[in-house]
């Protein structure tokens, strides 16, 4: 049964995929595709059914010659979602139920394409009961999505990124990193080095309540943007507005790192439409 949450969107990946598996993308391997790649003699490629009469006719050698496309493959697809406690930080919603609707929505777009999914959850590790390796199982991802409800950890950090990449494909795949980022910045571009083979969409859960929907006037807890640690603050004006600054400096500085990377990054708050990331797509390869 497919969750009312995961709602699939369109995406589509900037590179020839190397697997051998039949799929929706532009592959480098021989087979039933509709990139032409060439002419070869039927000797090479004894498939009388793709002949070509006209390369026949002028082949020098006297050579059948047959029409060679390239294969239309799988890309593995990768959802890695961030647990760590500041993904607690609930606004009008939990950031991590609005992560649970964009993997569940990830996962589905995978299936529906007949590409393969993983799922990666980590914080001060990766957490093995709620990984899963590539597959076209989508029942059981949505399973293991529906577990990060049940996550209520706090005081927890994020250092697992730095495992992921040894549960990503040796093949480039499309890698989308779901969290909030609130992370020392050197950690992140460790990390995006790391997975720097892959195609990286970094999706960024900030919540209005962080930032802009900030007291006037009196006690408030807030969220360190650079380690993650609760603080209680006494507003007044002037630190609000200090708040506001430090979060456009930070989008400025992800940006920035993000760019280094050749990746973009999609920022998300409050709510979550499958129709960003079509946008997101549609942007990218325009």
């Amino acid at each position: 049964m497919i969750p009312a949450y995961a709602k699939p969107f369109t995406y589509q990946v900037p590179w020839k995929s190397s697997s051998v598996h039949y799929g929706g993308h532009r592959g480098t391997q021989r087979g039933l595709g509709f990139e032409f790649k060439g002419n070869v003699s039927l000797i090479d490629y004894p498939d009388a059914r793709r002949m070509d009469i006209r390369q026949t006719l002028r082949d020098p050698y006297e050579q059948v010659q047959v029409r060679v496309f390239n294969q239309d493959n799988t890309t593995p697809i990768f959802a890695i979602c961030d647990l760590s406690s500041s993904m607690q930080f609930k606004g009008r919603v939990r950031k991590l139920d609005i992560a649970k609707e964009i993997a569940a929505s990830v996962a589905y777009s995978a299936f529906e394409v007949g590409d393969l999914f993983s799922l990666i959850c980590y914080d001060k590790t990766v957490i093995e009961d709620m990984t899963l390796t590539l597959n076209r199982n989508v029942q059981q991802s949505f399973e293991t999505i529906e577990q990060l409800s049940q996550v209520h950890g706090m005081n927890i950090g994020c250092e697992g990124i730095l495992e992921v990449p040894q549960y990503l494909s040796q093949h480039k795949g499309l890698v989308f990193w779901i969290s909030d980022f609130h992370m020392p910045l050197a950690l992140i571009e460790q990390a995006l080095s790391a997975m720097s083979i892959h195609q990286l969409v970094p999706i960024v859960l900030w919540d209005e309540h962080e930032y802009l929907k900030l007291p006037k006037f009196g006690f408030g807890n807030m969220i360190d943007p650079e380690t993650g640690l609760q603080k209680t603050i006494f507003f007044r004006e002037a630190v609000r507005q200090q708040f506001i600054a430090a979060f456009e400096q930070r989008k400025q500085a992800l940006n920035a790192l993000f760019s280094k990377f050749e990746t973009q990054a999609v920022f998300i708050s409050n709510q979550y439409k499958p129709e960003m990331m079509s946008h997101y797509f549609e942007e990218m390869m325009g």
